[in-house]
């Protein structure tokens, strides 16, 4: 049984904390590398395994990375603002924060057990406020900016949950936090203009180390469209509309138009006798979320307003109707139908029986679902789709009822929260001075302990007396504090940054510092954030450029997401289904490193997959291997005697297992595939045994593998791998050494092993010289007594060589 165990765990993060091995200088030589994993929300008790699956292969990554000359910056902290805690306490009566912090401390103890080389003097804790004055100070600075502001609008609300969604945060028409049905409703709240970065977010995606499914997800969101806008007036007043369409070439197709309920057009255009309905299903719609709307299997339906418009392009009169499945906040709130070219609008026109109508064209390219009726398209006859497409957009504008328009998907950020665990909005509403913005020398608002906060639909804020009620900075007179507090997605937008420099008071973070660690070069997390949190940081990040504070494009040039760790029955993890797996069990039994290994082997970083018990008992056996192996191989290398210079085709054999182990494991490493790297490992460890357990004529070349084995152990498995290189006698730490180097020339092989085929079955082997020309290859295989015990009354027809393979011999 290995002596490896919790104690060497302890012992060996004693000493890197004593000695501040892992320190973070800025200063220090070597290029930098900044490291991030999504830090984690104290939710929880615990760290689960799917903590570890993000936290101790991307710790090893950073080791060997280290290792490899660069000057690592590695941080850790808290995103601990949000729901969760806000719901446990409604339940339990224990406040958010005492209950947060009790779990920060709690994987804080658990983090340092994973003995990672976290920079816990950068650590940040967002609920804190040192931390979240610089939350409020970034809203200022973008509503100085009018990148922040405040409208009435229809909103996603969660009636369970009692608060605003932004739309990310509603999936398929349901809370992504507790999956309650979302409804609408009207709110005045806070956005940011993430808007105003749509092209950038876009065609800055090209540039970035990304998973292309992750660009594609945001490619998608931000959805941009090239067209144009044509106005559509009313028939019988001067009441008009605007229209985005990206196919100007259909215009003369249209048979009806369609705005959204929330229009507030509908309203003004709606005659008496179809009122009741209008209203009715505007109604109806209100308890459909935005996804559910525009959902592609779901029927669409639509009541008629009893108006009509007039076609931009040809004058035909086209009736109105009002349908959920255009939505007010996307686009101008108003479509026209195509049924002859488009699949949506022709199911909606076959179920109300409206006019389908297919424009003439001349070229190929325009959509084609139903013959209907041909329509003549005037002067535009003959024209291909493109050329129809810039002449009716040309006229539209020449005549004043239309122009070049590109329309982006994404909308603005909804940042207002109607909760209490979270960071109050620094503004004050004052009568005489309107909306006031609280001085930058009086942050931060803070957020007071003693509030009521069992949901009733409104801020628990605004409960508070003491905190509601406030001067107003401007005239000093009474004023009200902003009763909401911001989305955490706020909070995790700019962590990034002020990790670097998490102890200045004076300021966010100095520019200087920021400039030189970021941006982040790898970052490590869950690809559910792709429209969320990844979204919002890039924002951030350039609108804090554009304010002179950062000399970066991007926050994270790099991008890796984590697999999935499911439970054994290959469910994902649940306390329901009682598949959950704690760690702390298995480090008590195997130690961490056996349990870092056990993730990085067992499954494809990128994949995850069902968690196994055999697994990781499996890995402690090697570990316990890899430990006897290295202990038989120091009675020889401390007395190194009868050594000789040159090597014996035993030695030359090892030789090559150990710099090709070097050459695989450094490149997949640098991809992490850290279980290819095991398995190279695996390979190692065999050629170490074999050679060990025969007579060792050379301790030097023994020593030499041995150091080098040790080195490509360590960051897999970090105490492990301390513990045996002082059992060498090695200086302190194993971490401050440089990563081995394969020699290539090790790599080619004296002989090589090839087989022989007798038509196409394989019936024999043979050693040859490495440099053996196919002409002697030939003659070498055919001399074989293998290959003559098998050819022997048969003619030769032909020899075939696959260089360095095989040798295939046709016989009849």
């Amino acid at each position: 049984m290995s002596n490896y165990g919790t104690h060497i765990d302890e012992k060996w993060q004693q000493k890197w904390e004593d000695t501040n091995l892992y320190k973070f200088d800025k200063d220090k030589e070597g290029e930098k590398l900044y490291v991030l994993e999504m830090f984690s929300y104290p939710s929880g008790s615990n760290l689960h395994a799917g903590h570890w699956f993000n936290y101790g292969p991307v710790d090893s990554w950073a080791r060997f990375k280290r290792m490899k000359g660069f000057n690592v910056f590695q941080p850790m902290g808290f995103d601990a603002f949000g729901l969760p805690a806000e719901n446990f306490a409604i339940k339990t009566g224990i406040h958010p924060k005492d209950s947060t912090m009790k779990n920060i401390a709690t994987m804080e103890k658990q983090l340092k057990a994973m003995g990672a080389m976290f920079n816990w003097e950068n650590e940040v804790i967002t609920c804190n406020e040192d931390y979240y004055k610089w939350t409020q100070w970034l809203f200022l600075k973008l509503y100085e900016k009018g990148l922040a502001y405040r409208k009435n609008a229809p909103v996603n609300w969660c009636p369970s949950c009692n608060t605003v969604l932004a739309n990310e945060q509603v999936l398929d028409g349901e809370c992504e936090r507790c999956s309650s049905e979302v409804t609408k409703k009207d709110l005045t709240q806070w956005f940011f203009k993430i808007t105003d970065y749509s092209e950038e977010l876009l065609q800055k995606l090209e540039e970035l180390d990304w998973p292309e499914k992750t660009k594609a997800m945001q490619k998608h969101w931000i959805g941009k469209s090239i067209g144009a806008e044509a106005t559509f007036k009313m028939s019988d007043s001067e009441l008009s509309f605007n229209v985005f369409t990206t196919r100007a070439d259909t215009l003369f197709g249209v048979t009806y138009v369609v705005l959204a309920p929330e229009n507030p057009l509908v309203d003004e255009i709606t005659t008496e006798y179809y009122r009741a309905d209008v209203e009715a299903y505007k109604e109806e719609t209100k308890k459909q979320s935005d996804i559910e709307r525009q959902s592609i299997t779901r029927e669409k339906t639509g009541v008629f307003t009893g108006s009509y418009a007039i076609n931009p392009i040809n004058g035909r009169k086209v009736p109105v109707w009002v349908a959920d499945y255009v939505l007010a906040t996307y686009g101008t709130g108003a479509v026209m139908a195509v049924p002859a070219h488009d699949e949506r609008d022709f199911a909606f026109a076959t179920k109300y029986e409206l006019p389908i109508e297919r424009v003439i064209k001349g070229g190929e390219g325009l959509p084609y679902v139903d013959p209907g009726i041909m329509v003549n398209s005037g002067e535009f006859d003959g024209m291909n789709s493109e050329e129809g497409r810039i002449a009716i957009i040309d006229k539209l504008e020449a005549e004043g009822k239309g122009s070049k328009k590109v329309n982006y998907r994404l909308r603005d950020w909804l940042v207002s929260r109607q909760r209490y665990w979270g960071a109050p909005i620094p503004v004050v509403y004052c009568d005489k001075c309107g909306i006031v913005p609280v001085p930058e020398n009086e942050l931060p608002v803070k957020l007071p302990y003693n509030v009521e906060f069992a949901p009733d639909g409104k801020s628990p804020l605004a409960k508070s007396e003491e905190f509601i009620n406030t001067t107003c900075p401007h005239c000093g007179g009474a004023a009200k504090r902003e009763a909401d507090t911001l989305d955490t997605f706020v909070c995790s937008s700019f962590y990034y940054l002020r990790y670097a420099d998490n102890k200045n008071e004076k300021e966010a973070f100095n520019k200087d510092i920021v400039n030189k660690i970021l941006p982040v070069d790898k970052y490590v997390g869950g690809p559910e954030h792709a429209c969320m949190h990844l979204l919002y940081a890039r924002f951030i990040n350039k609108a804090l450029r554009d304010m002179g504070y950062l000399d970066f494009d991007e926050p994270f040039t790099s991008l890796t997401h984590q697999g999935l760790i499911l439970g054994p029955d290959g469910q994902k993890m649940s306390k329901s289904k009682g598949n959950t797996i704690s760690p702390d069990d298995y480090i008590k039994e195997f130690g961490s490193d056996v349990f870092r290994m056990y993730l990085m082997f067992g499954f494809d970083y990128t994949e995850g997959g069902a968690w196994s018990d055999d697994g990781i008992k499996s890995i402690g056996k090697f570990v316990d291997r890899v430990e006897r192996i290295i202990d038989s191989s120091r009675s020889y290398i401390n007395n190194p005697v009868n050594s000789k210079d040159s090597m014996d085709k035993v030695e030359k054999e090892l030789n090559f297992i150990r710099h090709y182990t070097i050459k695989s494991v450094t490149e997949d490493m640098d991809k992490m595939q850290f279980n290819t790297c095991i398995a190279r490992l695996m390979e190692f460890t065999n050629a170490l045994s074999k050679y060990i357990s025969e007579e060792v004529k050379n301790p030097v070349f023994l020593k030499e593998c041995l150091v080098d084995y040790v080195k490509l152990f360590a960051p897999f498995a970090p105490h492990f791998s301390e513990e045996q290189w002082s059992l060498l006698e090695m200086p302190f730490s194993i971490f401050n050494e440089k990563w081995p180097e394969f020699n290539a020339n090790a790599l080619v092989k004296d002989e090589i092993e090839i087989a022989i085929q007798i038509n196409g079955k394989v019936k024999g082997r043979i050693n040859i010289p490495s440099g053996l020309s196919d002409d002697d290859i030939k003659l070498a295989a055919l001399a074989s007594p293998d290959t003559q015990k098998h050819i022997e009354g048969k003619s030769v027809v032909k020899v075939i060589v696959i260089k360095g393979s095989l040798v295939n011999i046709v016989v009849k």
